[in-house]
């Protein structure tokens, strides 16, 4: 039921994310880039490609951005391009959208899960990722989680002392910063998600691949376009999956103003703070000491989490949950045999977990009814 305002009216719903007003500030931009596009037929590998490719290398701090069809790609490509695959391992968190689990299986790899750290973050556990190495371990897949970067330093000296890679899973974190360094440029590889609801998305699926390897970039882009580094010649087996222009001319678009939307967010999430911060019954989320946060999400933990969120649904608020089954609990993994309990962290925030309205262009008087039906719901 939508609850009403005070002077009787149906409040208006307060959506998860507002994709509509983002495309406002943009609108004119894209339609003047789509026209260049179809006025050129460039609809595949057009120069609107590459030109995000390097401004996007560029926001982050790295040397090189290979566009690819989209995050999932993204993983496998990178683990394939550092000759992750049959008979290996690759190390990721429990807590994590199943696609990360997804690319290391389509690679050839296992995927060997792990929890997270018990401080409120939700990101890797450092100290459970090395208790899970094994003679073949070829790469660890750090999680940087609803908006902040995973304490990637802490994993490259154990993936240098065993002969893995680090390969950051950065789909929710365009933006961040970890110790002043960017997150997508803190590992050997980063693979990143440009769907629609990200804090840099197009206008449909994309995604990229991140390194400062110029030599790995260009396998990436033999192994993104049929294995192949020029037209019928065909080195190793690739896929199909590119980034085209229509999408880049979105994400360009977009990134100009990423950093601008990103304040925002934040903003957002310290107003979220002084809202609820004195209500016992609501852990509010951590930000881990070091990093830039860019507040993809921003995730509270609340008792009787399932009464709740149906009681902020029915009054028109647009939370959700991010993730409600770990990994291990999916069908499509029940076969990596981790009983329940394995994960105990992880597991307890699956059922405690709310994601609370968060765009950049949410605002103040909104933020205030998420609140105060949150509150109400507790009480």
């Amino acid at each position: 039921m939508i609850t009403t305002g005070g002077d009787g009216v149906a409040a208006r719903p307060v959506p998860l994310v507002d994709l509509a007003a983002q495309h406002a500030a943009v609108a004119q931009d894209v339609a003047d880039g789509w026209a260049q596009v179809l006025a050129r037929t460039a609809f595949i590998d057009g120069p609107q490609v590459a030109a995000f490719e390097n401004e996007y290398a560029a926001f982050i701090g790295t040397g090189h951005c290979v566009g690819v069809a989209n995050g999932t790609d993204a993983i496998e490509i990178a683990l394939r391009g550092l000759g992750v695959g049959e008979g290996d391992e690759a190390i990721l968190p429990a807590n994590t959208f199943i696609a990360t689990a997804e690319a290391v299986r389509r690679a050839g790899a296992a995927p060997v899960l792990v929890d997270c750290a018990d401080d409120g973050t939700y990101l890797i556990d450092s100290a459970a990722a090395e208790a899970a190495v094994t003679p073949r371990t070829r790469a660890i897949i750090p999680v940087h989680l609803y908006g902040q970067a995973a304490p990637v330093e802490q994993l490259m000296p154990l993936a240098e002392r065993i002969g893995a890679w680090v390969v950051e899973d950065a789909a929710q974190s365009q933006g961040a910063r970890r110790h002043g360094a960017g997150a997508g440029a803190l590992g050997h590889a980063a693979a990143t998600s440009f769907y629609p609801g990200k804090n840099l998305g197009a206008y449909g699926d994309a995604g990229a691949v991140l390194t400062a390897s110029a030599e790995l970039a260009a396998r990436l882009r033999a192994i993104r376009n049929h294995g192949s580094p020029r037209k019928y010649e065909h080195d190793v087996m690739g896929v199909n999956s590119r980034l085209d222009s229509l999408q880049a001319v979105v994400l360009s678009a977009k990134l100009r103003r990423l950093a601008a939307w990103n304040a925002a967010r934040r903003a957002a999430a310290q107003r979220y703070d002084t809202l609820l911060g004195e209500v016992d019954e609501i852990a509010l989320p951590r930000t881990l000491d070091g990093n830039e946060h860019v507040w993809h999400l921003y995730v509270v933990r609340v008792p009787d989490r399932d009464r709740v969120l149906k009681e902020l649904q029915a009054a028109g608020i647009g939370a959700g949950i991010h993730y409600p089954v770990p990994v291990h609990r999916t069908a499509a993994f029940a076969g990596l045999g981790y009983p329940d309990g394995s994960f105990p962290v992880t597991e307890q925030a699956a059922g405690e977990i709310i994601s609370l309205p968060l765009f950049a262009e949410i605002t103040a008087e909104q933020q205030e009814r998420v609140a105060l039906v949150l509150k109400s719901a507790l009480r």
